[in-house]
């Protein structure tokens, strides 16, 4: 079966700070992927896929994971945390990352976040945050219930 993004609900502008620019940010598009934790995961890296199929950029991706890290994650990170975060500053590739250490990545035109599990404090903070850091798009893969709970109180 293959899964299809649907919309979320409009997303609310978030507030500006000393750090905005003149012109608003645009509000990022809400996608969200239906799955269980156990399957957002494979969503995510379908949802990647799907991206990269239709023209992205690799660069343009940042994927971010509530519970276990993402297989590329704890490969990049066996070589260390200086290996690992060159990679992102480079931008020049698709970057995984895990939601406790989500706020150290850059902006991109899309985040995907895949909420795999871990405490529900790690949703509750990643949706958010990954909201803030999507340009254009954000896809949230996992249980809608909890997922429209986040992002209806939060964002």
């Amino acid at each position: 079966m293959q899964r299809t993004p649907r919309d979320v609900a409009p997303a609310k502008p978030g507030p500006s700070g000393p750090a905005a620019t003149a012109a608003p940010a645009a509000t990022p598009q809400i996608q969200l992927i239906p799955a269980s934790a156990g399957g957002a995961l494979d969503a995510a890296d379908e949802a990647v896929d799907l991206l990269l199929d239709s023209g992205r950029a690799p660069g343009d991706v940042l994927v971010i994971t509530t519970g276990a890290q993402h297989p590329w994650a704890e490969h990049e990170l066996s070589f260390g945390e200086a290996a690992y975060w060159a990679q992102h500053d480079a931008g020049d590739d698709v970057f995984y990352t895990d939601a406790a250490v989500a706020s150290r990545a850059a902006s991109r035109p899309v985040v995907v976040v895949a909420v795999n599990g871990g405490p529900a404090s790690a949703a509750a903070s990643a949706l958010p945050l990954a909201h803030a850091r999507a340009g254009a798009l954000l896809i949230v893969c996992g249980d809608p219930q909890q997922i429209n709970t986040v992002l209806g109180a939060g964002v």
